[in-house]
């Protein structure tokens, strides 16, 4: 079985196996954990802030930012398909009390001037903006890398209006993989980032919250309210050093395998590419094979590919660590054979 599904479905290296069998570790909530604290450490230096936490997901990580960022009755801009709003079951609302401001983007790029314009002003009508979070790359727009300029744009916008930033980069190694520049130049435009070690860098748990000293200490105490509060956490942490030292360089393959696999689907009769592969994301439109996108999942399981719904007529594949360049073919093979065998090209 080819799992295209997800960049979380990777299991964990040998190497990254045996750390969490060497760890060394300590009580996290003490902070005597001292795999945990290297992993901090390391992250907060790679992102270009002061310090970074630890936390279970990506999910925590943002909700954790927008309770530190926020509080009660204020609202939070977003773009209108962002994961924090379309897929974070409304815990903005239901744990931060905070209410959210959606803008419409191109390829997951809120327009600056929009974001200028939904800043609140002072009335008394108006909720307070508490937080502007920019999502890098767009999961919905397919892998989308924001541009630079335009999070440099939305981060002056927001900072005139001393109001925070906050980056949901689970997969902004992706981008800046992809955009080949270091990924501080990223997080600059932002008060704070979450990215994820689980996704592309292979990690079997866990993403990174990153800010000022401040912050994080704050952060610390909404962590350990969410009961995120860990303890011999060196076995998480030891995995999420070697993603973050061994497996970011090697993004580029998996944006190569879906260039390669979007060519191989696109040449495809019924099937149409409908995003521009700038990562490891392929979105393909089904609706010419007369069918759902549930339906094509189910026939493509039945020839050994694993893929996820997107939508009523799309379909989503990524790549990752685990699918290797030889499968990426056979994948486009498997692929051809669901779509003929819909069109009643081939019995069985």
């Amino acid at each position: 079985m080819i799992d295209l599904r997800s960049d979380t479905v990777t299991k964990p290296t040998e190497e990254m196996r045996e750390a969490m069998y060497n760890a060394e570790v300590g009580d996290d909530v003490y902070g005597e954990d001292v795999t945990v604290n290297s992993l901090e450490e390391y992250a907060a230096d790679i992102l270009g802030k002061e310090a970074a936490l630890l936390v279970t997901s990506g999910t925590q990580g943002n909700q954790i930012a927008v309770l530190t960022h926020c509080r009660p009755a204020q609202e939070v801009i977003l773009e209108a398909e962002s994961h924090i709003f379309f897929y974070e079951s409304g815990a903005v609302s239901a744990l931060a009390g905070v209410q959210t401001r959606i803008i419409a983007g191109n390829r997951g790029a809120m327009n600056p001037a929009a974001v200028r314009e939904a800043i609140r002003g002072v009335d008394i009508h108006y909720p307070e903006t508490g937080l502007i979070c920019i999502e890098n790359t767009h999961n919905r727009a397919g892998g989308a890398v924001v541009p630079l300029a335009n999070m440099r744009d939305i981060y002056m916008e927001a900072s005139a209006e001393d109001v925070p930033v906050h980056i949901d980069g689970a997969r902004l190694f992706n981008a800046a993989s992809a955009a080949g520049v270091d990924v501080r130049e990223y997080a600059q435009y932002a008060n704070t980032v979450q990215v994820c070690l689980s996704k592309g860098l292979g990690a079997p748990i866990g993403s990174i919250l990153a800010g000022s000293k401040e912050f994080i200490h704050a952060a610390r105490k909404w962590r350990k309210r969410l009961g995120g509060g860990m303890r011999q956490a060196g076995v998480i942490a030891a995995p999420g050093l070697i993603a973050l030292t061994k497996m970011r360089d090697r993004l580029a393959e998996d944006h190569h395998h879906a260039r390669e696999l979007a060519q191989g689907i696109q040449n495809i009769e019924g099937l149409k590419i409908v995003n521009h592969v700038d990562t490891n994301i392929i979105v393909a439109d089904v609706s010419s094979l007369g069918i759902t996108s549930a339906e094509f999942v189910d026939v493509l399981k039945g020839e050994g590919i694993l893929a996820g719904g997107f939508g009523p007529s799309y379909v989503r594949f990524v790549t990752h660590f685990d699918v290797k360049a030889a499968q990426i073919s056979e994948a486009v093979g498997k692929i051809g054979i669901a779509a003929a065998k819909i069109k009643g090209k081939i019995t069985g």
